[in-house]
């Protein structure tokens, strides 16, 4: 991404949330800030998967309803693509499509980013919470 559409991008964001206005995008950021439609765009950005095993690639141990669920929010997203295969049992793959790609290339990029500053982070977190008085 280069800094000019950085740039714009942010401006953007900044001047909606300077105005009120939201045009959709704190819809959009809910979706992705729940907490499994970022891990499921992760791993489904390893290749196609079959429900089982999305299921069990999850850290943390993700429900089937749940799983179910976070798919079809992100089919009807347009994030992911679900294949029904007519074979007995019926076999179903999920995989990521060309706008869930593009989001796992922002998810990796700030993944990244969080990998070269959680030193720092953590830095802050504790001189700021050595900083506040007891409570």
């Amino acid at each position: 991404m280069s800094l000019g559409h950085t740039g714009v991008t942010t401006t953007a964001l900044f001047d909606l949330a300077e105005s009120g206005e939201d045009c959709g995008i704190r819809d959009v950021l809910d979706r992705l800030g729940d907490k499994w439609s970022v891990q499921v765009v992760v791993e489904l950005s390893r290749g196609v998967r079959r429900f089982r095993e999305l299921q069990r690639a999850l850290p943390g141990g993700i429900s089937q309803r749940m799983l179910t669920l976070t798919v079809r929010r992100l089919e009807r997203d347009g994030m992911v693509s679900r294949t029904v295969h007519p074979t007995v049992p019926p076999r179903v793959d999920y995989e990521l499509t060309d706008l869930g790609r593009s989001l796992a290339h922002l998810v990796r990029t700030l993944a990244d980013w969080s990998l070269q500053h959680h030193d720092a982070i953590l830095d802050h977190r504790a001189r700021w919470d050595a900083a506040q008085p007891p409570a």
